[in-house]
């Protein structure tokens, strides 16, 4: 099985004297969830603008398969005054919505609300089904399930699990327990 992300020998530092990791290297396979766990400030979503491409790296390799992502702030990741239902179409195929609802627990009539109209465990929900809709191959998820109640967190962790055989997943958490419960590999930064 080839890799959908293959980082080599990755190093990066917004300023020259202060790299915020040296010679990182990391490959996910699809079927698998790789945690990176680290503290405040370590580099971790910093890691992920490194994957996406919004930044370049100082030395090192990123080949990535098609990537989407769910933001930790999920009311930063949409546009306030549009709705929900519009922003999803506007990136994703709709093709299996319904299912997707039925697990993240959400009724398609809060896909026709603004963003905040939604509690935020809801708009963090909603936007876990955009990043699936989009079919990656690669989902990036930093922190997911934080603004979600424990029940709600272990369902939807449970339904992300469940989604393996059609992607991999890079999971950034301060959660250990978390991560070691999902998990193939956690990586300390």
């Amino acid at each position: 099985m080839s890799n959908i992300l293959e980082v080599k020998r990755l190093s990066f530092a917004y300023n020259k004297g202060a790299l915020l990791f040296e010679d990182l290297n990391i490959s996910l396979k699809k079927g698998e969830i790789k945690a990176i766990v680290g503290e405040s400030g370590a580099g971790k979503s910093t890691l992920f603008e490194l994957i996406l491409g919004n930044l370049k790296p100082l030395n090192g390799s990123i080949v990535s398969a098609r990537a989407s992502q769910v933001f930790q702030d999920p009311y930063s990741s949409f546009h306030p005054s549009y709705p929900l239902l519009n922003q999803i179409e506007d990136v994703a195929s709709l093709e299996k919505l319904d299912s997707y609802l039925k697990k993240m627990k959400l009724e398609y009539e809060l896909l026709k609300k603004l963003p905040h109209e939604l509690s935020g465990g809801q708009l963090q929900r909603a936007s876990i089904l955009r990043a699936m809709l989009m079919k990656p191959a690669l989902l990036l998820l930093d922190e997911p399930t934080s603004a979600l109640d424990n029940v709600i967190q272990l369902e939807v962790m449970s339904m992300l699990v469940d989604s393996l055989d059609d992607m991999g997943m890079l999971l950034i958490t301060h959660d250990l327990e978390l991560a070691s419960w999902c998990a193939d590999e956690i990586i300390m930064i």
